[in-house]
């Protein structure tokens, strides 16, 4: 296995410019901020931008957790990379995860300097500090399970139909950690509940839709939300099979659009349409 690295500090653009650099150099797998990126997919690991505090942060990126670094040694002797990428804001800090998961001795050291120009490294410094903005290299859908409840963009993913493909290389998400006091994004119960008419009525066999009622343990957000409904179907369709198609709709239509996680859906049929 050969190791490579992309060396800069916190908030000059290495995660941006991370998938670039792999195309470059034929690198097969990323580790990026406690993470094991492989084809564009979180292999394995725990991202440091899901902790409470800069100190666990970057415990967590250095992965000095010894759970979180025999998860991430295991996976990389599974999928077994030809060429590793690490990021990490100093040669030490990369020598450190190295030396941690046991890997091969460091055989080329990029600076962000040498691939990003002076204006872009501003530019992403300014974006860091004024937005709290911070990538990760890897699609939006895929962020989703590891993310759930987080900032994520781009937001038009509101406004437009699912796409089946997949973007190809260079295309990046961005969240905003756990740590970060520069704002968030709220989501109303209406606007849910406005989703989940919507994609419930999609379907010929659910008529109407009646009360929706969505709620958020304001205790553990991390659990996700809950939603109930009330559903008017169409005669002589069988109930299970209608309310199991209706539930993995709505379930999977609101996880892609807002990003969070649906914990249970329970419908209940008040009404049976003869139309």
């Amino acid at each position: 296995m050969d190791v490579i690295a992309l060396v800069g500090p916190s908030g000059t653009g290495k995660s941006h410019r991370a998938l670039l650099v792999a195309h470059d150099h034929g690198v097969d797998g990323i580790i990026d901020d406690g993470l094991l990126i492989k084809d564009s997919k979180i292999i394995a690991g725990h991202s440091a931008k899901k902790e409470p505090s800069k100190i666990q942060a970057v415990r967590r990126a250095i992965f000095m957790e010894p759970e979180h670094s025999a998860e991430v040694r295991s996976a990389i002797e599974t999928i077994k990379p030809v060429r590793l990428l690490i990021l990490g804001t100093s040669v030490n800090m990369v020598q450190r995860i190295v030396d941690t998961l046991e890997l091969p001795a460091i055989s080329k050291i990029i600076n962000i300097e040498d691939i990003a120009t002076k204006a872009e490294i501003s530019k992403a410094r300014e974006s860091r500090i004024k937005d709290g903005k911070h990538i990760i290299p890897v699609p939006t859908i895929e962020l989703k399970p590891h993310f759930s409840g987080y900032l994520i963009d781009p937001l038009e993913i509101f406004f437009r139909k699912p796409q089946t493909k997949r973007r190809k290389l260079g295309e990046k998400s961005i969240i905003r950690p756990t740590f970060s006091y520069y704002g968030k994004l709220l989501i109303s119960d209406a606007a849910i509940a406005a989703i989940v008419n919507h994609i419930a009525t999609s379907d010929l066999s659910v008529s109407r839709t009646g009360q929706i009622i969505i709620k958020n343990s304001q205790e553990d957000r991390e659990k996700g939300i809950s939603i109930s409904m009330d559903v008017t179907i169409r005669y002589g369709l069988p109930l299970r099979t209608v309310m199991h198609n209706t539930q993995e709709r709505v379930k999977n239509m609101v996880e892609y659009m807002t990003g969070m996680t649906v914990k249970d859906i329970n419908i209940e049929v008040k009404k049976i349409s003869i139309e």
